[in-house]
């Protein structure tokens, strides 16, 4: 995988430039600490041929004592770098995960319906940590190695010019093949990253349908599917350690040869009479410390493997955009909305039959529509155009006169709300179900609405009130009390369209009551368009719209069309939607 440097270098600098003075710190540490690591070894030599010319213990004690001080605050900086590197790491990698959630969301449907939920947590939160390293140690880690390297072969430069040669030849050979054979490796980081997310994906959906693959006989193919992966899984996994052991081998192998070449350029000078064995072990310790950057280069290069195959999957992700463009800006009016599709079709893909037809029809604001329709028809697509999940694929949707396309998603999405029968609770307070985060709703207002919702003695009976944690999924609670949270959410909006899908079919009687008053109190001052598949929520409607195959079948005034025994509406009611509309 060959990735610019450039990207490296900006995603770097894009996450860390909040966090510059806890870099700079960084920076500082690892400075000082290669120049410890870099003025030790001659105390050695100072110390051993001090020792053999005779020197007396006091000068030899001095000697020990400051080589201890200087290895001691060695350690205690490079403890302390770790602990700032990992802050510095964990930062950024959050910012990233953020803006990469931020990112996704704000992409449209055709987007969301291709990827799993637990594809999508892997890429979101897998990849990302895996470039944890890349932020908090990589960068600073490789430089500070190319300069303890660097500084090393200096100074056997100025002990012997044959051993300054010889050992950096050595060095760069040997970081010449290792950066070779990240090339080689890195591709097969990449399968494996991909396949992580394809595995949790099939986990994260199969585990969300149990109940429906038990029920249909469908866990021995569903555990072959399971095989088949892993599997796969495993081959990528094999490839990419056994590249990862060819470096390990490669590493063994080079500096062995690396610490060969040292005592043979030693024992030639030492013989010669040309150095003393202080200065003969300082040429070893130099190797040693030599072959210490390069192999923490070595699994630096293993994180890069990651980290290269990580970024180019997040970046992939960051280039995706949206379809549906947010519009410069035109302000939807407040108060109750008027509803206008303009010869609006709409196809989900190019090659598609098309889901809408030349769809128009106007609803005046404040009143309220039926919408009819057999499954497959449309109605639900219907919804998602007037929420912008999706554009037209020709012609124009307004609410309040103003088009979609030329309102800010953020305003529209504002005023219009929608409860379905599939209602998504977060694992969060009731406070934040109900707000969605939004600290600034004060208490009394949600109180108030649960109260007019009749969810008042339900909430007065929880242990701690709004503070109450709500499972994911609405586990715990029943589908009545799921679905009036759900209009408990939608007065607190206060939109001027709401849109309905058949809210009540799920619920018990007693509840039902309680949503159809709610249902009344919602509706007023505001338009409302009912997705109905039941004679008792068609008669709130004032308008009735039949959809037929992505076409306006039949539309026009409840009353009149049910008083026309020509009319499809009127034919409806005589053999019951239930019935017609399955």
């Amino acid at each position: 995988m060959n990735i610019p440097l450039r990207q490296y270098i900006n995603l770097l600098l894009g996450y860390l430039r909040p966090q510059w003075a806890r870099a700079l710190l960084l920076a500082l540490m690892l400075l000082l600490s290669i120049a410890l690591q870099l003025v030790n070894p001659q105390f050695l030599r100072r110390f051993i041929d001090t020792a053999v010319a005779g020197g007396t213990v006091d000068t030899l004690l001095g000697i020990a004592a400051l080589y201890m001080a200087f290895a001691l605050g060695n350690q205690l900086l490079s403890a302390y770098s770790r602990y700032v590197g990992e802050n510095v790491g964990w930062t950024a990698t959050n910012l990233l995960r953020a803006d990469l959630a931020e990112h996704c969301l704000r992409l449209d449907m055709g987007f969301q319906k291709t990827r799993t939920p637990g594809e999508m947590i892997e890429r979101i939160d897998g990849d990302v940590n895996a470039l944890s390293n890349f932020f908090s140690q990589f960068v600073v880690g490789v430089l500070g190695n190319l300069i303890l390297l660097v500084g090393a072969l200096v100074l056997l430069w100025r002990v012997n010019w044959m051993v300054g040669l010889g050992l950096t030849l050595f060095a760069v050979g040997a970081l010449a093949i290792m950066l070779r054979i990240r090339e080689i490796a890195s591709p097969h980081w990449a399968a494996v990253r991909q396949a992580n997310a394809e595995f949790y994906g099939f986990l994260s959906e199969r585990l969300a349908g149990t109940e429906d693959i038990r029920s249909s006989g469908g866990v021995a193919y569903v555990m072959r599917r399971f095989h088949e992966i892993t599997r796969g899984w495993l081959v990528f996994q094999r490839k990419a350690g056994m590249a990862w052991s060819a470096l390990w081998m490669t590493n063994v192998f080079v500096f062995a040869l690396g610490t060969g070449l040292a005592f043979a350029l030693s024992a030639h000078l030492y013989g010669r009479g040309e150095i003393t064995i202080g200065t003969a072990y300082l040429i070893f310790n130099y190797t040693e410390l030599i072959r210490r950057p390069l192999e923490q280069i070595r699994t630096q290069m293993q994180d890069l493997q990651k980290a290269a195959a990580s970024i180019s999957r997040v970046r992939g992700l960051f280039d995706i955009r949206s379809r549906v463009k947010d519009g410069p800006g035109d302000h939807i009016p407040r108060g109750a909305l008027d509803v206008t599709f303009d010869s609006a079709s709409f196809t989900y893909e190019e090659d598609d039959e098309p889901v809408l037809h030349d769809l128009s029809f106007h609803l005046e604001a404040g009143r309220t529509l039926g919408l009819l329709g057999r499954t497959g028809s449309g109605k639900t697509t219907l919804a998602r155009l007037l929420f912008r999940l999706y554009d037209p694929t020709e012609g124009d949707v307004r609410l309040g006169g103003v088009s979609l396309r030329a309102a800010t998603l953020a305003d529209l999405r504002s005023r219009v709300g929608m409860v379905t029968q599939e209602v998504q609770l977060f694992h969060a307070t009731v406070r934040d179900n109900l707000t969605f985060f939004d600290s600034t709703v004060p208490d009394e207002r949600i109180l108030e609405v649960l109260e007019d919702l009749g969810l008042g003695p339900w909430c007065r009976s929880l242990s701690a009130g709004l503070n109450t944690e709500i499972a994911s999924g609405a586990s715990g609670l029943s589908a009545g009390e799921a679905q009036l949270l759900a209009f408990a959410r939608l007065f607190l909006a206060d939109p001027g369209l709401v849109v309905l899908d058949e809210a009540s079919s799920r619920l018990d009687p007693a509840t039902e009551r309680l949503l159809e008053r709610a249902v009344d109190k919602v509706l007023e001052g505001r338009t409302g368009i009912i997705i109905a598949h039941r004679l008792a929520t068609v008669h709130r409607a004032d308008e009735i719209l039949i959809l037929d195959n992505g076409r306006v079948l039949e539309h026009g005034d409840r009353k009149r069309l049910a008083a026309d025994p020509k009319s499809h509406f009127c034919h409806l009611l005589e053999v019951g939607l239930e019935e017609l509309l399955a």
